[in-house]
């Protein structure tokens, strides 16, 4: 499908967020120059809930912040829990960045949402966001009370970096004996290789750069092995057992590949999973409904998926 005239747009709006703000020497941005930009750049309304606070959790690099979301008031009884992981290509990005999605999820869902500020490399490599977002998951899972959340009720979810912490989670979940309700993956990098045919077709241009994406990926990755399954899940020996799974790609993603055949994989292991392409769009579309229409509606699919999943029934299925 032709690029939407939806992304096309928001394509010309990017290129001004990320136009150089320097003079002279053109040099590229740094890090904390772009951490310092990704938060302004970021439109939209925040719809009000009756409850969103921050709060800690314990972990093995000292306490996680947190940001949870009721969408009833306090003292309503306990909801299942989502546990949310912001993407960022695990350099960028934090709570505040992906507050209106967890808003909106909480609101769709009727789930407490916890949405985790893991720690961030190159000053925190792998597997310090990996070890975070098992503390909150291990945290929910195994002290419901403490968040008011129903008993074995706990579902994770992520985009981009997040999915792919999401799909590495699961799989410890797994190993762990931890019984999930779902996974919800949005176009989730789930491989090191970088070498699928997305990848090459649309590595500039298209909103996620593929040069800047294996530089965060060699920044996170550190010294360790690119075969590891918390890296990359796509590399998993077998998947049998994985949490049921949904998973949202984008049609101009370099991720986009890698991020079906991961799907392909759950569903060839026995996983009930459900992939769904959103054709026309980029990346990041499920964040910004304010450009897409496409991530509105598809922020209301992952919203029904996570609700069948905690109230099965004939539409949870598989395809």
């Amino acid at each position: 499908m032709p690029l939407h005239p939806q992304t096309a747009r928001f394509l010309d709006v990017l290129a001004s967020w990320t136009a150089p703000q320097r003079t002279g020497d053109a040099a590229e941005p740094t890090i904390e120059e772009m951490r310092a930009r990704i938060g302004p750049a970021l439109p939209g309304v925040r719809r009000e809930l009756p409850e969103v606070r921050d709060v800690r959790v314990p972990g093995p690099g000292g306490p996680v912040p947190v940001r949870l979301y009721r969408p009833e008031p306090p003292g309503r009884g306990a909801l299942p829990a989502i546990v949310y992981l912001h993407g960022g290509g695990w350099v960028l990005g934090d709570v505040d960045s992906v507050d209106g999605a967890c808003r909106d999820l909480a609101a769709k869902t009727g789930c407490v949402v916890l949405n985790v500020g893991y720690r961030l490399a190159p000053e925190h490599p792998f597997p310090a966001a990996v070890d975070d977002a098992w503390a909150v998951v291990a945290s929910v899972a195994r002290e419901p009370k403490r968040w008011n959340a129903r008993p074995g009720a706990v579902a994770v979810a992520g985009d981009s970096a997040g999915g792919n912490l999401a799909a590495a989670v699961a799989l410890l979940a797994r190993e762990r004996g931890v019984r999930l309700a779902h996974q919800l993956l949005v176009y989730p990098v789930t491989d090191t290789a970088m070498d699928t045919p997305s990848w090459r077709r649309y590595r500039s241009g298209y909103g996620l750069d593929a040069a800047t994406l294996a530089w965060f990926l060699e920044l996170y990755r550190g010294a360790a092995d690119p075969a590891d399954v918390r890296l990359a899940p796509l590399r998993a020996p077998d998947l049998t057992g994985a949490a049921p799974a949904t998973v949202i790609t984008a049609e101009y993603d370099i991720l986009r590949d890698e991020a079906e055949a991961y799907a392909r994989r759950l569903a060839a292991a026995g996983v009930p999973v459900e992939l769904r392409r959103y054709d026309g769009v980029v990346h990041a579309f499920f964040l910004l409904p304010e450009f897409f229409d496409a991530g509105a509606e598809a922020m209301d699919y992952a919203a029904r998926r996570l609700r069948a999943a905690f109230d099965p029934g004939p539409a949870q299925g598989s395809r």
